[in-house]
């Protein structure tokens, strides 16, 4: 028997592990409601056609070779204007990905030593915990604030800072909680990352999916003496998943970030390149029409306000309201432990949602992630289901 590396026993991905028991409920001709997956082309949502046609001219005129390592030059002109127009300032490097999810492993891995730890919020989006433990770091957990619009809170922050920790991870707007996090919290976030030294790694993936409209502050943007990787790409505010386009934005004092930011400049030339034709819809994404933007979060608002609703109406079960991303993560207000209720929830209900555990969640706590981008009949019938799933099992 070939035996697998132990650093692969802690890796877990619940979002995509969930799919098993998804597929054996499809098997025995069960119907699934996927409440899953963040991937807005599986719902009512179409690529913007001017990024799909940047792609396809980009390949007729033959940009199909290796690229430059950090990226095509006028999508990284792109990406450069847009950190302007956020207000990022001291940017050294821009490094294009394939997807947002490499940018982070790359920054995690040219950061972190084995033993070392970065702060993360709980809950998280599990690829950082998975990355985590291919490098060997410590997961060092702060807890969001359910009580606070699942806000980050600096105390709680600071009170694990320690000796090995190198770097804190924000997700805003958040997944899984769907939270926007404010000015005052992120200035707070500044200071103690100014104070400890530490790098702050910010996912704004969803910067542009605001629900309510608020704005949206790039921690990056509120200080030029601290060192910021701020990740974003196309996939989930530019309906573009599978084209898998991402980037990283290292600002900061050069002689604070120079270092750092050359070892990962090693790591991308060790993989070569991103994908090199698709770079092309990187311009017209940023630069084009945001037409689809207006349709899509009028969509979501909808769908956010039927799931929110109908969801602290069921005894057992209340919701904190999202303003950003396109998720919600109720809580379940039972003595089982989610990881175990939620695969019966789903076998008796057919609505395949993920259970809390599998992101992380404050102990004692128990929940579990929808996404708001199924159809309104669709979250309809997956409230009704679940409404008489805990009526039955006694929440009443």
């Amino acid at each position: 028997m070939i035996v697998p590396s132990r650093r692969s026993d802690k890796i877990r991905y619940a979002v995509r592990d969930i799919v098993v028991l998804a597929d054996e409920l499809v098997k025995e001709g069960r119907d699934v409601l996927y409440l899953n997956i963040g991937d807005p082309i599986q719902y009512d949502f179409e690529t913007p056609s001017h990024m799909v046609e940047a792609c396809y001219e980009a390949m007729k005129r033959g940009c199909n070779g290796y690229t430059a390592s950090s990226g095509v030059g006028e999508a990284l002109e792109a990406i450069a204007a847009e950190a302007r127009r956020k207000g990022i300032r001291e940017v050294r490097d821009i490094f294009i990905c394939n997807g947002a999810s490499e940018a982070i492993e790359l920054a995690l891995t040219a950061l972190v030593n084995e033993g070392e730890n970065v702060l993360m919020p709980y809950p998280i989006y599990p690829l950082y915990s998975a990355v985590a433990h291919k490098l060997g770091t410590v997961i060092n957990p702060y807890f969001l604030d359910e009580a606070n619009g699942w806000q980050p809170d600096p105390a709680d922050i600071e009170a694990r800072i320690n000796a090995k920790t190198r770097a804190l991870v924000l997700i805003n707007p958040n997944n899984p909680t769907g939270s926007l996090y404010s000015r005052e919290t992120l200035e707070k976030i500044v200071e103690l990352a100014r104070e400890k030294n530490l790098v702050v790694l910010c996912d704004e993936i969803y910067d542009k999916i605001l629900l309510d409209g608020d704005e949206h502050t790039s921690i990056a943007s509120l200080a030029d003496d601290v060192a910021f990787v701020t990740f974003n790409g196309i996939s989930k505010s530019y309906l573009a998943p599978g084209f898998r386009i991402g980037w990283g934005i290292v600002s900061g004092p050069r002689e604070l970030v120079g270092a750092y930011n050359e070892a990962i400049k090693k790591y991308t030339r060790a993989r070569l390149c991103a994908n090199h034709p698709i770079q092309y819809c990187i311009k017209p994404a940023l630069e084009g029409s945001h037409d689809h933007l207006t349709t899509m979060i009028e969509k979501l608002r909808r769908r956010r306000d039927i799931a929110v609703s109908r969801f602290n109406e069921i005894p057992g079960i209340s919701c904190v309201e999202p303003n950003g991303a396109f998720y919600a993560f109720p809580r379940l207000h039972i003595d089982e432990s989610d990881e175990t209720f939620v695969p019966k929830m789903i076998r008796e209900t057919g609505v395949l949602v993920v259970h809390g555990d599998g992101f992380g969640q404050k102990p004692g706590t128990r929940h579990f992630r929808i996404v708001l981008l199924p159809q309104e009949e669709v979250l309809e019938q997956a409230c009704d289901r679940i409404a008489e799933f805990m009526e039955k099992h006694g929440h009443q």
